[in-house]
């Protein structure tokens, strides 16, 4: 009853669309940022307790680079996605999946820093540091820009996010994380147990800013 309380809460509050459905669209962070090394690290949260990365890409292919029209107005910020619609997927089949409580630190980390920082943060495109990365224990959940451009997205759209994805995409449904793909295909968020989605990176560590 909670569970369904409070996404139906996120869902209301929150602009974008969510459409439960099964994708066999998991990507490893290999796939989508080839030659990747860790540009910047810093825990995050009210206990600093969630790891925050920012990876730089070796090479320019992050899928297909959007070049279609972003159906907004002139007088709207084609590249502020906050609250931008995406499409929801779980990734079959169920086992190996991050515990959805781990998961739910990283969404009140993602919310405190919403309230501390603010809500809104940029993520760089291809070489920069097109991917972002959060980490607690078995859950982790990436960001990739797919545009040549610097997209700005808010930490309360994320937030609601994980917890949609954690609770949702578990063994009773056959899954073990899944994603929310942007309906211009832009940018995706993912989510899934640390270890199948982490990738062998090269690291050259800073400070994670972005977060």
């Amino acid at each position: 009853m909670k569970l369904f309380a409070f996404t139906a809460v996120a869902l209301s509050f929150m602009t974008s669309v969510w459409s439960a459905s099964i994708f066999r669209g998991e990507a490893a962070i290999s796939e989508v940022c080839k030659g990747s090394k860790v540009i910047s690290q810093s825990y995050i949260g009210k206990d600093n307790n969630v790891l925050a990365e920012q990876l730089a890409c070796g090479d320019k292919d992050l899928r297909a680079a959007f070049s279609g029209s972003t159906g907004l107005s002139p007088r709207q910020d084609p590249n502020n996605v906050c609250g931008a619609n995406c499409n929801t997927n779980c990734f079959t089949p169920a086992g190996g999946g991050p515990n959805p409580n781990e998961c739910h630190v990283i969404a009140d980390a993602l919310l405190f820093n919403s309230q501390n920082i603010g809500a809104l943060f940029q993520i760089g495109p291809a070489v920069n540091s097109s991917v972002l990365v959060l980490t607690f224990r078995s859950c982790k959940t990436f960001m990739v820009d797919q545009t040549p451009n610097t997209l700005t997205y808010c930490r309360t759209d994320w937030s609601a996010l994980v917890d949609i994805i954690a609770f949702n995409c578990q063994a009773q449904q056959n899954a073990h994380g899944g994603n929310c793909v942007a309906k211009d295909q832009r940018w995706f968020i993912q989510l899934g147990g640390s270890t199948s989605v982490r990738s062998s990176v090269e690291t050259t560590v800073g400070d994670a800013s972005a977060l």
